[in-house]
């Protein structure tokens, strides 16, 4: 170690957001600065190089710790090694580099990767700003900034043929034009970062401290994962926050995620890795959700011009599961949570997984631009043949206080004939609505819609402003409260095809 890494070594602790530890205490002992490599931190230099240099290092040496110093460093891709800790320090900011301004380009995409059953965001992980694959023991550590600037959010969907439930119903009348903006032929794709970091397999991994800033189709990705900790991190970006595909053993916890163009934090288990792998044992907790204007969350302005989301509904944010559901979720919690104008929690099921165990309690929204809740099983059936109806079973939802939600979107429990959403608790739910909606609207009864992409807006209008439910069995309702900030001609609750309801001290149920 030169006498320059020493003295680093000893002020590295500085770089740190204060009680910020080494989560990998082994890596603290040899330490790398990315200057001593070339970098020069000017936002003008291409510094990957320099940066994976480092990372290469620190790997050779048999694990350590790189650090990013104050300075901005123009970035193509930045490939992780395992036993490295890479530290963004207070005041270092990674620019993801433009392609079209820049000179360079991202790793390429990965080839052979089958991508039927998933858009080719979820299929490949190279073409990122930073990515590591089968890494263990690795950490990225704040409280520097990820700014995706060069980085697209676009990619073309998954190759499967049966289009029916490929998009949501609100982008109907959208033109192909609009569609070919949004999903571009995939060789468009060579040379391009979508992705501010993808993590493929692996296990150990920590992400804490940071902030991420426009960080392209997903700005935290992590398929086949175990052992994975994020905690502490703000991210306001144009699309996905942090999707979880296909993980086991993760925690999610103190971040917050603002993405008004699609979801903020996403439990998925798609075909990616080539079989169904559920996606188990997931905590997210004491999180913060919205769909703020982009980029107005990290700048504290929390602006709200935008109305309407890419899919032509209103602004998304939100916790879901779903909607690529192959594998199934088991044993999963979400609890201490706020939800701030964006759409609410959303359980679904599609693609012939199984969802059984899920927990949610204490979750606080406001301004909710679709429904509060959203539990659908669907027959969208996007896998390999032999792919069959997937099921919903023992979920809680508890102490839950939602309000301003659009009279449109009733909290909402959708299962199929013969496929019912079973064994759901409903305890300490207060929903308050904007009211309005008419005779007509209570004299709705909405298709099935069966294969279509799942969200409370494909319904349209339901026929009751608190609570609906069609197809399910052992549905339980305790302590469940709603009110109307104006009439509403709908009646509060309709069960229709419910076996086995009980409902306990809910007297707006009854009416």
């Amino acid at each position: 170690m030169s006498r320059r890494e020493m003295s680093l070594g000893l002020a590295a602790g500085a770089l740190l957001a204060p009680g910020t530890a080494f989560p990998f205490a082994g890596h603290a002992t040899r330490r790398f600065d990315v200057r001593d490599h070339g970098a020069r931190g000017d936002g003008i230099a291409i510094d990957s190089d320099a940066i994976n240099a480092a990372i290469l290092a620190a790997s050779q040496a048999g694990g350590g710790t790189v650090l990013l110093p104050r300075g901005r460093y123009l970035c193509f891709s930045i490939r992780l090694k395992s036993h490295v800790t890479l530290v963004i320090g207070e005041g270092a900011v990674i620019e993801a580099a433009d392609p079209a301004r820049h000179a360079g380009r991202y790793d390429l995409p990965e080839t052979g990767i089958d991508q039927l059953y998933q858009d080719f965001g979820h299929s490949h992980w190279h073409n990122s700003l930073i990515w590591g694959e089968d890494l263990v023991e690795v950490a990225i550590l704040g409280p520097g900034m990820i700014h995706g600037l060069g980085l697209t959010r676009d990619g073309p969907g998954a190759r499967w043929k049966k289009q029916a439930g490929e998009r949501p119903l609100s982008m109907r009348g959208m033109s192909d034009a609009q569609i070919a903006e949004l999903e571009p032929d995939a060789a468009k794709m060579n040379g391009l970062g979508n992705k501010a970091i993808a993590l493929k397999n692996g296990r150990n991994i920590h992400l804490s401290g940071f902030s991420i800033l426009k960080g392209g189709h997903f700005a935290i990705i992590a398929t086949g994962t175990q052992q994975l900790r994020i905690d502490d991190l703000a991210i306001d970006t144009e699309r996905d926050g942090i999707d979880l595909d296909c993980v086991r053993d993760v925690v999610v916890e103190r971040c917050r995620v603002n993405s008004p163009n699609d979801d903020g934090i996403v439990v998925k288990s798609s075909y990616a890795l080539g079989r169904a792998i559920a996606s188990e044992n997931i905590l997210i907790r004491d999180c913060d959700v919205s769909g703020y204007d982009m980029g107005s969350m990290l700048d504290g302005t929390k602006r709200s011009t935008q109305q309407i989301a890419p899919d032509q509904d209103r602004v998304t944010g939100r916790i879901k599961l779903g909607t690529e559901s192959n594998g199934g979720y088991r044993n999963i919690r979400i609890e201490d949570c706020r939800f701030t104008r964006c759409r609410g929690l959303a359980l679904e099921t599609v693609d012939g997984g199984v969802m059984e165990n899920i927990v949610a309690r204490r979750l606080t929204m406001r301004e909710v631009t679709t429904a509060p809740i959203f539990l659908r099983i669907g027959d969208r059936r996007r896998g390999p043949d032999g792919t069959g109806i997937g099921a919903i079973t023992g979920v809680e939802i508890s102490e839950v206080d939602a309000r301003g939600i659009d009279h449109r979107f009733a909290a909402s429990i959708a299962g199929l004939p013969g496929h019912p959403v079973r064994d759901v608790t409903l305890r300490d739910v207060h929903l308050v609505y904007q009211g309005g909606g008419t005779a007509q609207d209570a004299a709705r009864r909405p298709a099935e819609l069966a294969d279509a992409y799942p969200e409370p807006s494909m319904f349209g209008v339901l026929p009751s402003w608190a609570l609906w439910a069609r197809h399910a069995e052992q549905l339980t309702i305790e302590r469940f409260s709603a009110e109307t900030a104006t009439p509403d001609a709908r009646p509060a609750a309709l069960f229709d095809d419910v076996a086995g309801l009980t409902i306990r001290n809910s007297p707006i149920l009854a009416r």
